[in-house]
């Protein structure tokens, strides 16, 4: 064994994939004052929606409802959800029951936004 193999811990990959909703590992390694209050922000909670679908019903329809109508949406049950931050899609995914959790849904990945560019 060499040096380099003995000296090196285990880091994780520049993208930050071992670690999810930790700041990724080029930004972390920065230990000045202007470095942590830049990491500070990964852990500031953000709100997402999950859009499954969009109806377009007229005023009247609106002012129709009832509880227990159906309003029909764009979407199939199968198709695929965004995840978006305000108004921005920042990945798509599907629909999942979680087993563990009875009646719960969750969301399956299947698609992931390149989000540097919203930064």
């Amino acid at each position: 064994m060499n040096n380099d193999e003995t000296d090196q811990p285990d880091r994780p990959s520049p993208e930050g994939d071992e670690n999810p909703g930790q700041a990724p590992f080029l930004d972390r390694r920065d230990q000045s004052a202007e470095g942590q209050y830049r990491r500070a922000i990964f852990s500031v909670p953000v709100d997402v929606v999950v859009s499954v679908g969009q109806a377009q019903p007229v005023i009247g329809e609106l002012l129709a409802m009832r509880r227990d109508m159906v309003l029909p949406l764009s979407s199939r049950v199968d198709d695929p959800v965004q995840i978006m931050v305000g108004d921005r899609v920042i990945t798509r995914g599907e629909l999942e029951e979680l087993s563990e959790d009875g009646g719960r849904l969750g969301v399956r990945l299947t698609e992931v936004v390149d989000v540097s560019d919203l930064f």
